[in-house]
């Protein structure tokens, strides 16, 4: 593994009235390049043609000559060549069949923001100046980038609440490897605890969404009263954004504690690929799933477990972790989510979840030593899956 790794450090600022308004231009026109180049390549997708982002770029010059994009040329030029080099990545996604057909982007739902490249920005003693500002943006130093390291690019965003946004990615040193320990863990997800460690140990669901959701709701509704388009309803909007915003962030500080923590105390961690997005289709469970962002959880552990030399197994989601005894190995019969305890023929009283998280463990032990067939994944970075389990016959 490398000494160091590529960083991202992200930091709340407050811009001025010029900046905010040249950055709410730009993200703008960010936004209609994007869509201008999409619906130039759908159309040459429907004549089966396909178009290069070098074509798309030179689209982009022409555009800016015209009496009806002429505002493209008040903007830094970076971010709109960058919007051009994520739609080219779009594609490559769509054609090796990882992603769906890239999506214009909408004004009151997508994510406002625009890229700067080294070009596009200076950053000296601490303070960021972006292309086109004649000032430098007033950061929130929440936490100091690494000791002589220099952003090679910076992302200037805002979201639902009206946050300004600043992330820039750097080579940070500091991560590097942790010794290597002879720990290993089985992680079973669950809602009525948020995890379940082949230890014994359970921890909470902290259930986020649940306690604003009468705050929210009343939110809500006032936003529902107001008029479309008017400058109350927007105000309305932006406290139901709020909520949602502090319910995230909430989420994310919880998750982004838990994963470094078993980062750090495991070498070894065994999880199992759940499909996440058919089981939010049962509305009965949707909303507390989505709460507990199990997706989340998987991708902070993956990416941590990368930077500091960890391993990430991932069981087949047909193994059947629950109903198998963890100390005969006998394979129950049906087990619905409401039986939370189970006594097995050997006479062994099991708790479901635990019992799930130790074979979860005994699986992920056994790729790791003896090597397991390995199913085609949606995503496997930094982990490997073992292969579908069949159920054992019973002798009669």
């Amino acid at each position: 593994m490398a000494t160091g790794v590529k960083r991202a450090f992200k930091y709340r600022f407050c811009p001025t009235d010029a900046q905010a308004a040249e950055l709410s231009r730009t993200f703008g026109c960010v936004r209609k390049v994007y869509n201008l180049a999409l619906a130039a390549r759908t159309e040459a997708w429907a004549r089966q043609e396909r178009v290069s982002y070098s074509q798309t770029s030179a689209m982009l010059t022409a555009w800016k000559k015209t009496e009806e994009l002429a505002f493209l040329s008040e903007v830094s030029s970076v971010p709109l060549q960058q919007a051009l080099r994520h739609l080219q990545g779009a594609f490559a996604n769509f054609f090796a069949k990882r992603a769906k057909y890239p999506r214009f982007k909408s004004k009151r739902k997508s994510r406002a923001f625009a890229e700067y490249t080294s070009s596009a920005f200076t950053f000296r003693g601490g303070r960021l100046k972006l292309a086109k500002m004649a000032g430098p943006l007033d950061i929130v130093w929440s936490r100091p980038l690494p000791e002589g390291s220099v952003p090679t690019t910076v992302t200037v965003s805002r979201d639902a609440a009206g946050r300004w946004f600043v992330s820039m990615l750097c080579d940070d040193p500091t991560v590097k490897p942790l010794a290597a320990t002879d720990a290993a863990v089985g992680i079973d997800v669950g809602l009525d605890h948020l995890l379940t460690l082949s230890s014994g140990e359970k921890i909470a669901n902290p259930r986020h969404e649940r306690r604003d959701r009468a705050r929210l709701a009343r939110a809500q509704r006032n936003c529902a009263r107001k008029e479309k388009g008017s400058a109350n309803r927007e105000k309305a909007r932006r406290k139901a954004a709020r909520i949602h915003a502090r319910i995230t962030d909430r989420r994310r500080d919880g998750l982004h504690k838990l994963t470094t923590r078993l980062v750090r105390e495991n070498q070894t961690l065994v999880i199992e690929d759940l499909t996440v997005r058919n089981m939010v289709k049962n509305h009965r469970l949707a909303r507390a799933i989505s709460d507990a962002a199990w997706s989340e959880f998987r991708s902070l552990l993956e990416y941590k477990a990368a930077w500091y030399g960890r391993d990430v197994v991932v069981v087949d989601r047909f193994f059947p972790s629950s109903k198998l005894c963890s100390h005969c190995g006998t394979l129950q019969g049906k087990m619905p989510l409401n039986v939370r305890t189970w006594t097995c023929d050997c006479g062994t009283v099991h708790d479901r979840d635990v019992n799930a998280a130790k074979n979860l463990l005994a699986a992920g032990l056994a790729v790791s030593v003896c090597g397991a067939g390995v199913r085609p994944q949606r995503r496997t970075p930094g982990g490997q899956s073992a292969t579908k389990q069949k159920t054992p016959r019973r002798e009669p």
